[in-house]
């Protein structure tokens, strides 16, 4: 989709360079008819116009109008009035038609003025009455009625331009729908509270919040993330609203007991509204999300199914076809040593997939020679173990499918060995161990997007594997987990191997044996480890380690702090439990705004006695080569 919003190339700008009235960025100079496509509507009432199409813009078409035209450099606390300034330039003030769209009705309405300052336009109905209702009647005197308490205005967000093929209106068409998808997926309500009015509200806030939003739209993040990120929107915007109606209640000159309640409660729906702030924070934030990710996943892949009843064991043959002197190695090298025992059978399948998917506790399932194309996630509840008969180059699995993760493994005790499982789509790993124990043996993991992952309580056992391409780390290791990786290649990922740690109390440190690994041509670290900015290393901001000693002690200086950083904690709290009660928030609110400081100022940087560290059991006879940043590294957030 194309628009002269759009159209400022390389020469266009070369000859505007002298020119600051910026009037010749709204104006195309020759119009053929509009640009935008017609939005036929589906159903409904066939009388309403249509409109246009604007709700399929690409990122960077969005991103180019917020930075270059709408938004700019401005601060959160100038947002309307660099929005206003900017739709005084492109919507046509007056003489237009439009859809007002609610939750409720379509009505169609000409615009008779439109004041930017307020983002609101002054509409009246066309006659006769054009509308379509959603579960309620709506009368000409209705509407009237209903425009006559809004003294005819409305706002311009809730306005579809009618489709016009002359081009008049393109540019009040797409800026509209700007304005609108900001408001609806960008702006957040507590945004201009924010105590951070000195940064550029563009690259802290917008730029983030729409990568994401395109990231969720094109299933670029864990279904698992998505769900945890709605469910804290709705969480910060509850405590916003909660927090907000107790701050306009309280009185600025009260002593009451009542007033003195009420401020406790303020300094704790504060200090939550802060956890949330910087929950979302990390989600939007594309390297914070890629460093830390989240913890759990409520998603139940598949359930363990145990041994069978009749105490047998299945040894699955998958093959999509296969020669007779294959057969015979595989009966004399394999079968013959497996079936030995009369509780054995055998079973054949075309799709490891399925195979995967048919096994219960203590079955094989042996991979023939070919390249094996699926589409859906490979899971593995049960003990199982899969190898493949040949060389992993032989015996390819390539998943062309979107999903969260492409191997899954949550089994007590699985062996995966002679497989090279090729990755395309899947957003959460190559292979995701997330409990129980894993041991992997001389394949090949070529990544697309990100690559292993051991999660907490989860134990994985590598050897003599090759993993390579991950935009992402080679291996993610969470808190909590058992590491081993021994012999194995790790190259050409976003970084070697990164650890996490969290900072909950409830987490520990994972254990980790590093032996004999090539970790090279990685584009970061060779290892990383991810951990809190924490305040102990802060050699480049020395006035943070006299803040302790310089504060005056007890409960008023802490008030006073969160008084001058609060608009609503102005008044003073009385003695006892509620002292202390908010003298604890305020201790715990002084750390959240450190941390809320921290993550303007997050970096990665080379170390070197990261060798040394306890969560290494062993690490000895690895070679680092060529690694973009250093061979150890750590990443502050």
């Amino acid at each position: 989709m194309t628009s002269s919003l759009f159209q400022n190339d390389d020469e266009e700008d070369d000859e505007d360079d002298g020119d600051d009235s910026g009037t010749d960025h709204w104006v195309s100079d020759h119009k053929s008819g509009t640009q935008l496509q017609r939005a036929e509507r589906q159903g409904g009432n066939a009388c309403l116009p249509d409109t246009f199409q604007t709700n399929h813009l690409l990122f960077y078409e969005r991103f180019k109008a917020y930075q270059d035209y709408m938004l700019g450099d401005c601060k959160q606390s100038e947002v309307k009035a660099f929005t206003a300034d900017y739709l005084e330039k492109v919507v046509e003030p007056c003489d237009w038609q439009a859809l007002w769209s609610t939750d409720v009705f379509d009505v169609l309405v000409e615009v008779q003025d439109v004041d930017f300052s307020e983002l609101k336009a002054s509409v009246k109905l066309v006659l006769p009455l054009q509308c379509e209702t959603r579960g309620c009647e709506l009368t000409e005197e209705a509407m009237n009625a209903l425009l006559e308490a809004t003294q005819h205005m409305v706002p311009l967000h809730e306005l579809q331009v009618v489709y016009e093929e002359s081009g008049d209106f393109d540019q009040t068409a797409l800026s509209i729908e700007h304005l609108r998808f900001f408001y609806k997926h960008i702006w957040r309500k507590w945004d201009e509270e924010d105590d951070d009015d000195d940064f550029d509200y563009f690259v802290r806030c917008v730029e983030p919040r729409l990568r994401l939003y395109y990231d969720i739209l094109e299933d670029r993040v864990p279904a698992g993330l998505v769900a945890e990120y709605q469910s804290l929107l709705a969480r910060c915007s509850q405590c916003f609203h909660e927090f907000s109606l107790l701050r306009s209640g309280l009185s600025s000159d009260s002593d009451s007991e009542l007033d003195n309640v009420s401020m406790v409660e303020g300094l704790k729906l504060y200090e939550q509204l802060e956890t949330f702030k910087r929950k979302l924070r990390i989600i939007e934030n594309p390297l914070l999300r890629y460093v830390l990710g989240y913890k759990g996943n409520a998603r139940q892949q598949c359930v363990q199914r145990g041994p069978r009843a009749a105490g047998i064991r299945v040894v699955h043959i998958v093959s999509a076809s296969t020669t007779a002197s294959q057969l015979q190695s595989l009966l004399n090298d394999r079968l013959l040593p497996l079936c030995s025992a009369g509780d054995t059978e055998v079973q054949f399948h075309s799709d490891p997939v399925l195979a995967v998917g048919s096994c219960y506790q203590n079955d094989i399932v042996i991979i023939l020679p070919g390249h094996y194309s699926v589409t859906s996630s490979i899971f593995l509840p049960d003990s199982i173990t899969v190898e493949g008969f040949g060389l992993p180059d032989e015996v390819v699995i390539e998943n062309k499918n979107k999903g969260d993760s492409f191997v899954e493994s949550t089994g007590a005790e699985i062996k995966i060995s002679n497989v090279k499982f090729i990755q395309h789509d899947a957003i959460e790993g190559i292979l995701c161990v997330r409990q129980g124990s894993l041991q992997m043996e001389n394949c090949v993991l070529q990544c697309e997007t990100t690559g292993v992952i051991v999660r907490t309580s989860a134990q994985l056992s590598m050897d003599m594997c090759d993993i390579y391409g991950s935009k992402g780390a080679g291996v993610e290791i969470y808190p909590g987990s058992v590491c081993r990786l021994v012999g194995n290649g790790i190259h050409h990922c976003k970084d070697g191997i990164l650890i996490k740690d969290f900072a909950d109390e409830h987490d520990v440190m994972p254990s980790i044996t590093l032996e004999n690994n090539v970790i090279h041509n990685n584009e970061g670290y060779g290892v990383i480890l991810v951990k809190p900015n924490s305040g102990e290393d802060q050699t480049d901001q020395p006035n943070q380690d006299k803040t302790a000693e310089e504060k005056p002690e007890g409960d008023v200086a802490d008030l006073a702090v969160i008084s001058r950083a609060s608009p609503m904690l102005t008044t003073p709290t009385s003695g006892g439990v509620d002292g202390d009660v908010a003298a604890s928030s305020a201790r715990k609110w002084r750390l959240c705004r450190q941390l809320s400081r921290n993550k303007e100022s997050s970096s990665s940087r080379a170390v070197e006695g990261l060798i040394d560290h306890q969560m290494f059991v062993s690490i000895q006879g690895n070679q680092f080569k060529r690694n973009g940043m250093s061979d150890f590294g750590t990443f502050l957030y």
